[in-house]
C-alpha cells in the first residue's frame, strides 16, 4: 500500500468534470484507489473509481487529500493519480 498527500488546485474543486476525469484515470488500474480528506470534524474516504463517491467527498480548492493505492500496480497508479491532480485535472 502506497499513499501520497496532494493539494487540490482546481478553482472549483472536484466538481463533475474533474471528478469524472479523476475516476476515468483511476479505472485504468487494477489496484484499489482511495482518496481521503480530513477536516476538523471528520475524515472522508472515497472510492476513486466511483464518480458519486468522489463527488460525495465534497473536495474543494485548497483541500489536502491523500491518495491511497493498494494492489498489483499501486506504484504506477499512485504516480499517475498524483500527477493528474497536480496538473489541475484538465482545468
Amino acid at each position: 500500500m502506497l499513499s501520497e498527500k496532494v493539494i487540490i488546485k482546481n478553482p472549483t474543486g472536484l466538481h463533475l468534470r474533474p471528478a469524472g476525469l479523476f475516476c476515468k484515470t483511476a479505472m485504468q488500474f487494477e489496484c484499489k484507489i482511495l482518496i481521503e480528506k480530513k477536516s476538523r470534524t471528520k475524515e472522508v474516504s472515497a472510492n476513486a473509481k466511483s464518480v458519486l463517491s468522489v463527488l460525495g467527498a465534497c473536495i474543494k480548492n485548497g483541500d489536502e487529500v491523500t491518495i491511497i493505492c493498494d494492489g498489483e500496480d499501486e506504484e504506477a497508479a499512485l504516480h499517475v493519480m498524483v500527477q493528474i491532480v497536480e496538473d489541475g485535472l484538465g482545468e
